[in-house]
């Protein structure tokens, strides 16, 4: 699962994924730790013809049944094997609430030395990563306030050469059984796809991305 990332910036979002001209400048953070504020890209919401848009919401999706906007558990990442039966996501699954979340790089633990060593992934061809995920526009019921979320989507990662390296092992489980969790790019050609395509098209893109698409390596100190 990932924890941390850092958003492209602006430009280079407009620049990638074709949501330029219409968006006034925005903002949020620089570094994304769940519950924090980021940018994503979906289906414009406004019309019925198929547009992008740049949306701004909290990174941890809530769910149309929540209280507040502040959940005790966390939503920031959701299994992609249970996207179709958890109460989170299921709705939004359905509803093909699916978004891309721009990543300029993305941190995961590394364990191998019997420490916590983060380590920072960047695409090979230097593009910003557009990660799966899913949105949702909910309604405080004390208030009417609406509060735009989202939550990324991994993906089981034990066989994937990289990406198994990742997050602290489990001693009592078997290294083919440890359910390690990787993120599931969708490549340019696939975003609209993946945005306005079935349920059933989407479900086709949640794959590991090759580790070529990788260029990983210890992340800097500080």
């Amino acid at each position: 699962m990932c924890n941390r990332y850092s958003p492209p910036k602006l430009l280079d979002i407009e620049r990638e994924w074709a949501v330029g001209r219409q968006n006034p400048l925005r903002w949020w953070d620089e570094v994304l730790f769940p519950r924090g504020t980021g940018p994503f890209i979906r289906r414009a919401r406004d019309t019925s013809a198929y547009e992008r848009e740049l949306v701004v919401g909290q990174w941890g999706l809530i769910p149309w049944f929540a209280k507040e906007p502040r959940l005790k558990y966390p939503t920031n990442n959701a299994r992609s094997e249970e996207l179709a039966n958890k109460a989170s996501y299921k709705h939004p699954w359905a509803r093909s609430q699916r978004c891309i979340i721009p990543a300029a790089d993305f941190d995961e633990p590394n364990w191998e030395t019997g420490r916590n060593v983060w380590w920072r992934f960047k695409r090979a061809d230097g593009a910003p990563w557009g990660l799966a995920g899913l949105w949702n526009l909910w309604a405080d019921p004390a208030t009417g306030e609406l509060h735009e979320s989202y939550t990324m989507l991994t993906i089981n990662a034990d066989a994937h050469p990289l990406m198994r390296r990742m997050h602290k092992p489990d001693p009592k489980l078997p290294a083919d059984a440890q359910d390690k969790r990787s993120v599931i790019p969708v490549e340019t050609g696939d975003v609209d796809t993946w945005l306005a395509g079935t349920v059933e098209q989407a479900q086709r893109l949640l794959q590991l991305p090759p580790v070529e698409v990788f260029d990983a390596r210890p992340a800097p100190p500080g």
